[in-house]
């Protein structure tokens, strides 16, 4: 079975005036089923990019992303938003709920595009916030909540359909620190369970809780290897002085 998560030789271009900025530039990475892989990076370094692209919100200039082995460069909007729905859960620095909808209604949105019953929505909403602690505040607005029940929501949310790939966008970043932690513990118990997590971080102190460190700087890969290794949270230059 071939990687679940694929870049060849994948760049990413934007035109800016007369310039052209190169976000991803000749990017090569493998992500298989069960990791657990932080990417790392500075602001400009291409990281949200590379993030875009996984999460099909985005597809390469140059090159190919597979997705279980699927071209997602030669896929129109439709198939695009059906592969993220059925692969990929989301967790955002902002969370992203809907300030309009309790906690079930908020944690359904994912299931309705997938014709799932409102039976059965409900079930599963409520089955998975509870199993978040948050059986407590089930009918709740998210203007009601702490920000780490909010997160907790969000990671909810990403876990009611089952996906096989957990995306997590600085998922600590609106946190304090003791919350942040408690977010982190259940990335890693997520993992513990089967699911990939890939993390996206300028972080590293946070990055330090995946296994592997994909890190990047001016849309280029400079490391790739686990994350207890000193070179991953060296710099491309630091490195150069270190030879």
């Amino acid at each position: 079975m071939g990687p679940l998560i694929e870049f060849r030789d994948v760049c990413k271009y934007y035109v800016m005036g007369d310039n052209t900025v190169k976000a991803n530039d000749h990017i090569n990475m493998r992500i298989d089923q069960g990791e657990f892989v932080a990417i790392v990076g500075q602001s400009g370094s291409g990281k949200s990019t590379s993030m875009n692209i996984i999460g099909c919100l985005d597809v390469p200039t140059s090159g190919q992303y597979l997705l279980g082995g699927r071209d997602v460069g030669s896929m129109n909007r439709s198939q695009l938003a059906e592969i993220r729905n059925e692969m990929l859960g989301f967790i955002f620095q902002q969370y992203n709920l809907l300030p309009k909808y309790n906690l079930i209604e908020n944690v359904e949105v994912p299931m309705m595009y997938r014709g799932i019953s409102r039976a059965e929505r409900k079930r599963r909403a409520v089955e998975v916030l509870t199993e978040l602690g948050l059986s407590d505040h089930l009918k709740h607005k998210p203007s009601e909540l702490s920000g780490g029940q909010q997160q907790r929501v969000s990671i909810a949310r990403a876990l009611v359909g089952e996906p096989p790939i957990i995306l997590a966008d600085e998922p600590t970043g609106a946190l304090d620190s003791k919350t942040g932690k408690e977010v982190l513990r259940l990335l890693q118990e997520l993992h513990q369970k089967g699911k990939t997590v890939v993390l996206i971080t300028h972080d590293n102190s946070i990055a330090r809780q995946a296994k592997r460190i994909i890190r990047l700087e001016d849309g280029c890969v400079v490391y790739d290897g686990p994350s207890d290794d000193p070179a991953a949270f060296r710099t491309h230059a630091e490195e150069v002085q270190a030879e």
